[in-house]
């Protein structure tokens, strides 16, 4: 039965309100959400709902439905920012308690959607196979929590996967989402230059790394605009650092930025670019003389992070048609545009077919504006009884007719 023909919905969404403000008053960062763990634990607990630990400050909770089945695992993250919430004509009854650190992403939002889903799963247990919970840790900072969840068991006999993330870059209550990459990756580089630092006055005793690193950025920007389609790649250098003082010419210089892309072979050209411009720069500034020798020199460190997010078409489909029959009402987006935020879903959805899907939160007339990750993100929580209402629905049909949603070529759904 659909929420909204529900009597007792109006009490689930009043509950699942207080508890997002909850989850926001009290923010923790990524692998330190030990009391957000305690608070998960307590609820589900008294849920009636098995759960344990997992990735050290993540849960992973189980709810059965009363006949062998398929398994479908549904996801929230929980970490915080660091960053220092402002009040707002909104907030001030839920502003964040914790200084430095605010839910500037949607993540408390996205655990009081699980626990609604939760909720609706727990009091109508008519249903085959298994709902997994899966309250995943430190989603904001790579190499993830997700990992972790795989690695100690989180997706033993799941046969699909579901995560929704809350975005103002669409209106409240609409859902967004795209057959196929819909997320990118994420990739970090480190760059040291080592020159021969000294006095100013004395450039000719000097190898000066400031000026490799200029020179390096002026070719290396150019040199990608020649290779790659702008719609391919983002890339931007987030720090560029060095020396201490106004009249010396310092040894080193690091140069620090990331770059996203939808596919490996974008990635592979970045990464070889990037090499390719430092070995020609430093070069240039080859000096002869004892004193010279090795230098310039540079150390290059490349993190790839997150994996391209892609979402399964088949089962993208099956979502879509579900949507279309039970929410006529509902603003659907399936082939919105290709973002470059970055997920580390992507990593459960290359291990099991699933779908992420973009919930949003955009409602100029309540002021919810601002995007995510600013000083005064909000969310409009309306939706939030929307997002557990999808959650139930698409899980419920899944768990129901698993052929629908499953490629017949890789399905591995048994009975449980």
């Amino acid at each position: 039965m659909l929420l909204r023909e529900n009597p007792s919905a109006e009490a689930l969404e009043t509950w699942i309100i207080q508890l997002r403000r909850e989850f926001h008053r009290y923010p923790e960062l990524s692998f330190e959400e030990y009391e957000t763990q305690k608070r998960i634990l307590k609820i589900l607990e008294e849920m009636g709902i098995e759960a344990r630990k997992i990735a050290d400050t993540g849960v992973l909770a189980s709810i059965k439905g009363t006949s062998p089945g398929p398994c479908i695992a549904l996801r929230s993250d929980i970490d915080g920012l660091q960053v220092q919430e402002e009040l707002t004509e909104k907030n001030s009854e839920y502003i964040s308690r914790n200084k430095g650190v605010m839910h500037a992403c949607g993540h408390d939002g996205h655990m009081a959607m699980l626990f609604g889903t939760a909720k609706l799963f727990q009091e109508k247990r008519d249903f085959p196979g298994e709902v997994r919970l899966i309250f995943q840790p430190a989603e904001e900072i790579p190499p993830g929590g997700a990992e972790r969840v795989i690695a100690e068991g989180g997706l033993e006999g799941v046969d699909a996967i579901m995560g929704m993330h809350i975005f103002t870059n669409h209106e409240s209550g609409s859902v967004g989402f795209r057959s196929g990459p819909f997320m990118a990756s994420t990739n970090r580089f480190e760059i040291i230059l080592t020159g021969k630092g000294g006095h100013i006055s004395k450039p000719e005793n000097c190898i000066d790394p400031v000026r490799i690193a200029t020179d390096f950025l002026s070719s290396f920007y150019p040199a990608l605009e020649k290779q790659l389609e702008p719609d391919k790649y983002v890339i931007g250098v987030g720090r560029i650092q060095g020396g201490a003082q106004f009249n010396r010419i310092p040894d080193t210089v690091e140069i620090l930025g990331s770059y996203r892309t939808f596919d490996r072979e974008t990635t592979d050209i970045i990464d070889r670019t990037i090499e390719e411009c430092l070995e020609k720069v430093v070069k240039k500034y080859v000096k002869p003389g004892e004193e010279f020798s090795g230098l310039p020199d540079y150390k290059l460190d490349i993190l790839h992070g997150y994996p391209v997010l892609v979402n399964d078409p088949v089962f993208a489909d099956a979502v879509n048609s579900k949507l279309q029959e039970d929410f006529p009402e509902l603003t659907i987006y399936p082939e919105i545009e290709k973002t470059f935020a970055a997920e580390d879903f992507a990593s459960y959805l290359q291990k099991v077919p699933g779908i992420f899907l973009s919930l949003g939160t955009r409602n100029p007339e309540k002021n919810i504006v601002e995007i995510n990750h600013s000083c005064k993100f909000d969310i409009d929580e309306t939706i939030l009884i929307k997002g557990a209402e999808i959650f139930y629905t698409i899980s419920l049909d899944f768990l129901n007719n698993p052929e629908k949603y499953l490629n017949p070529v890789t399905t591995s759904t048994s009975s449980r």
